[in-house]
């Protein structure tokens, strides 16, 4: 199932599901303290139903109130309503692999002054990954991203995302990883600056469960930006052409290291726009990915 977190006009949360096709039923509504994804992973991991098991006891448990998810989604974009979605949950960090699929890896190359690191970690053991935001940098659905005002070359990076808890991948969100190409272009350790800044990274629109039965590795993903109402560029690819698997990335980022419970980790991209693109304020970037949804969000430049 779906689960999709909602701010009140007075700045309070509410925890949802869709449990019913475009209908969001508000588990906050029956236990007040129930506002948060990782507090039915909690209840999970210590009692052993499923996170969708207890969602569901708890909805039989009570009368929980109903929302029409398409209204909260216009709501949140227009920003008017009752509610406005936030992001489905809280990463305490955030951490992105790169080079996982072969159009990047040519790509990246094609940006580069070194283009042999590019092309050795495509085709190595270990994988390339890096810490991509904190919480403060990291928004939501409708939430601006950034571009660095000192990058020429800003792209969207549209991602699978996987989310951890006990070491475990518990579910699955869409991330977009912000990409400064101009300053990774210019020398592969620049690395950090070109990916981690204010609003370098959204995640949403829901969090979806491991248990929900879509298989990350068939999924469909696409990318649209459009400026002043007009598509500018477009782009898919789907998750089987990912070189990695998610739990791959997974072993391999907790290996030596502690990651804290609901980590998120971009699992990279496939979808690069020309060195003639690049984003703008105002642009719109859209980013769907079958069987979760859609995630939204304008262009700010910092």
């Amino acid at each position: 199932m779906r689960y999709y977190k909602l701010i009140t006009s007075e700045g309070d949360a509410r925890l949802t599901v869709e449990a019913r096709e475009g209908v969001l039923s508000d588990l906050t509504s029956v236990d007040e303290d129930l506002t948060e994804i990782d507090d039915l992973a909690l209840a999970s991991a210590l009692s052993g139903p499923s996170i969708d098991d207890l969602a569901m006891r708890l909805l039989e448990s009570g009368q929980p109130d109903v929302y029409d998810l398409a209204q909260i989604i216009d709501d949140s974009r227009d920003g008017d309503g009752d509610f406005r979605l936030d992001r489905p949950l809280e990463p305490p960090e955030v951490w992105a692999a790169g080079v996982t699929y072969q159009t990047s890896e040519l790509e990246r190359r094609r940006e580069s002054d070194t283009p042999d690191v590019y092309s050795k970690v495509y085709t190595s053991e270990r994988p390339e990954l890096f810490l991509k935001a904190t919480p403060d940098r990291c928004v939501g659905p409708f939430e601006s991203v950034g571009i660095r005002g000192d990058s020429r070359w800003n792209v969207p990076e549209p991602e699978l995302a996987f989310v951890l808890y006990r070491g475990a991948i518990i579910g699955y969100t869409i991330g977009n990883d912000m990409s400064s190409r101009t300053i990774e272009g210019e020398n592969p350790l620049y690395l950090p600056q070109a990916k981690v800044f204010n609003r370098c990274c959204s995640i949403g629109p829901c969090f979806i469960t491991a248990d929900s039965g879509i298989d990350p590795y068939k999924l469909d993903v696409r990318c649209l930006v459009n400026r002043d109402g007009e598509e500018i560029f477009s782009g898919e690819t789907n998750t089987s052409l990912m070189a990695r698997t998610c739990e791959e990335l997974a072993d391999w980022l907790q290996r030596y290291n502690f990651v804290p419970n609901m980590t998120t980790v971009l699992t990279g991209t496939a979808i690069v726009p020309p060195p003639e693109f690049t984003l703008q304020e105002g642009d719109v970037v859209v980013i769907t990915i079958e069987g979760i949804g859609t995630l939204e969000n304008d262009v700010v430049e910092l």
